[in-house]
């Protein structure tokens, strides 16, 4: 079967698609007199309903800050001017912390347009030949609540640094093709520091033009994906050519002590009405193998705790000739590299205690760069939007610990991600 769409397609339906669509908003932060057609928001223009846009709470200069804005469901492109009189240090992430721009430097009385595709959505699915109507089955209150910016509908940005300098702000909707993610803690968009995902990272290494939709969410299995319509969510926004990347492991597990399946029975069936599912909408699967846990053994070496299952994974993309990423495989050398104490710095550690399953934004974004360079290496056609510099990521050569400068988000939660409990 021919999973792969080549790039050069995608990127004519993606520029016939742009055909340049009018601005749908814009937006002036500066304290002087807007240009013709934006909005002015001041400091203390905190979001309403009957405003439709707003800071979380009054902006104070040089200070992490969210901004919301109503919108749609869809993919859109905004652009940003940064820069001032003063040298500027920005990082953007958007929605529930993903990374879209990261210390973007500008010098004193110099400004700069950056421009990032984004998505949001809401839990509604509307009915198709193939899809009865309904909506995602959230987890109250962890969706409702705490992770309530990723299913609302608007588009909220975090703007972060060293010193953030955001003049100007126009979001434009897009027609672009769209990575979707499947899986469970370990790829989903965690609502607080210190725990994060390779999932949320992952936005930072493509180019504008191509949205990452994460679909992902804590303590989930293939059958959960199933069974709470995540699946169906993803079907009825995809458009043919879309890839969606899948990833269960953990959690799956548990089914074994439950008596309720296990890695080359349930597993693999339910990775098969995966497949099937999204191919009879004209998308591509693939299939990504779980990181291993972090483990060691006298010698320094990794502790397997979920080859079973990567196995099965990998057994499911030959059956099906399906793209596979083995990030199980792929972890392990990362690990080792780092090293016993070393490899601490990859993983959470909330009040100081080592969380051995979930990752830091440090570890988080070196396996976004695992799975990025996965994907070039299987040829997908979303690689075509890989940024500059990425898709040949080295496990054994990791990115410096001491160098990673990523700022994290004013929020932070104690509470550990849901699932994978008998694990810590």
């Amino acid at each position: 079967m021919n999973h792969l769409t080549t790039p050069l397609l995608l990127a004519a339906a993606l520029l016939a698609g742009q055909a340049r669509a009018a601005e749908l908003a814009l937006f002036d932060f500066t304290d002087r007199a807007p240009q013709a057609g934006y909005t002015r928001v001041a400091p203390d223009a905190v979001y309403t309903k009957e405003r439709g846009h707003g800071y979380d709470s009054a902006a104070q200069p040089g200070k992490p800050v969210y901004f919301s804005v109503d919108l749609p469901e869809g993919n859109y492109n905004v652009t940003v001017t940064l820069g001032g009189a003063q040298a500027g240090v920005t990082t953007i992430k958007s929605e529930l912390r993903r990374l879209m721009l990261d210390n973007v430097r500008t010098a004193p009385g110099t400004v700069e347009q950056r421009t990032f595709t984004v998505n949001i959505r809401t839990p509604r699915i509307p009915a198709s030949n193939t899809l009865a109507a309904g909506a995602v089955r959230l987890k109250a209150p962890r969706e409702t609540v705490q992770e309530a910016w990723n299913w609302d509908p608007r588009l909220t940005l975090e703007f972060n640094g060293a010193h953030p300098v955001v003049r100007s702000m126009t979001i434009t909707p897009v027609r672009a093709p769209t990575v979707f993610l499947l899986g469970d803690s370990t790829v989903s968009d965690q609502p607080g520091e210190p725990y994060a995902s390779w999932g949320q990272m992952l936005p930072r290494y493509f180019k504008p033009g191509i949205a990452i939709a994460n679909h992902a969410q804590s303590g989930e299995t293939y059958r959960d994906s199933l069974q709470r319509r995540r699946l169906d969510k993803v079907l009825s926004a995809m458009q043919p050519g879309d890839t969606v990347l899948m990833q269960f492991g953990h959690n799956d597990q548990k089914q074994i002590k439950e008596g309720k399946g296990g890695p080359f029975t349930t597993y693999l069936d339910e990775i098969r009405q995966h497949v099937v599912a999204i191919r009879a909408h004209g998308g591509i699967p693939v299939i990504v193998s779980s990181m291993e846990r972090r483990a060691f053994d006298a010698s320094g070496k990794v502790v397997p705790s979920l080859i079973d299952y990567a196995n099965a994974a990998r057994q499911a993309a030959t059956e099906l000739d399906t793209p596979f990423i083995d990030l199980n495989a792929l972890s392990k050398p990362l690990y080792e590299t780092l090293g016993v104490e070393g490899s601490k710095a990859a993983f959470a550690q909330p009040q100081g205690k080592v969380d051995n399953t979930h990752h830091s934004n440090y570890g988080a974004c070196q396996l976004a760069q695992l799975v990025a360079t996965g994907m070039r290496r299987q040829g997908l056609a979303a690689a075509y939007w890989l940024a500059d510099g990425y898709g040949a990521y080295d496990p054994l050569k990791p990115d410096p610990v001491a160098a990673f400068a990523v700022p994290p988000s004013p929020t932070y939660s104690n509470e550990r991600p849901l699932g994978d409990e008998a694990n810590q």
